[in-house]
């Protein structure tokens, strides 16, 4: 009834040929090697362009608070945010500078969680962005007369109203060699 020949026709007893053999389990050895070798060469290119990344966004982020403050101080008779009530006499704080930048103000420094038709400014921030290569958002705050200290990396960010700068507190150098305090 049934012959070798039916059995192949039904599908049955299909295998390899004697022509066709399985990979080596040196073979499989030898291409995960290589696949570590490249894997090896390709990651650090990987984890460098992600250090870019960060440094490329920490100057967007410099930048666009700069840019920001130099706004609001355009917009409150030329006080910078950080002074209580707008009162470039008094000490700058960290918690006044947040409640100007992320509220919407009059030009008289009245607040608001909504624009009115005084509160009109703003917000010009929607919260600090936080360091992205710290990952901290706090902010020391540097009073009048006082200088610009050292960075130190216990804050995300150094601001200093009276002279109106704002560096990120990281010490060290970024991928070119400059001061990230220079920024």
């Amino acid at each position: 009834m049934g012959t070798t020949s039916d059995h192949n026709n039904l599908g049955v007893g299909r295998g390899r040929s004697a022509g066709q053999r399985a990979f080596t389990m040196i073979e499989i050895l030898i291409v995960v090697v290589i696949l570590g070798i490249l894997a090896a060469v390709v990651v650090p290119h990987f984890s460098n362009a992600t250090s870019l990344t960060r440094e490329n966004t920490l100057k967007d982020d410099v930048r666009y608070v700069k840019m920001q403050v130099a706004v609001f101080r355009a917009q409150h008779r030329d006080v910078p945010p950080g002074y209580p009530n707008g009162n470039a006499a008094a000490a700058p704080t960290e918690a006044d500078f947040l409640a100007q930048m992320t509220q919407n103000s009059s030009e008289l420094f009245t607040l608001s969680a909504t624009a009115t038709a005084v509160c009109k400014f703003g917000p010009y921030l929607e919260k600090m962005p936080a360091n992205p290569i710290s990952g901290k958002a706090t902010i020391l705050v540097v009073g009048n007369g006082q200088p610009l200290p050292a960075p130190t990396g216990a804050y995300g960010w150094i601001y200093k109203p009276q002279t109106g700068e704002f560096v990120p507190d990281l010490t060290g150098v970024d991928s070119d060699g400059k001061a990230y305090a220079q920024y």
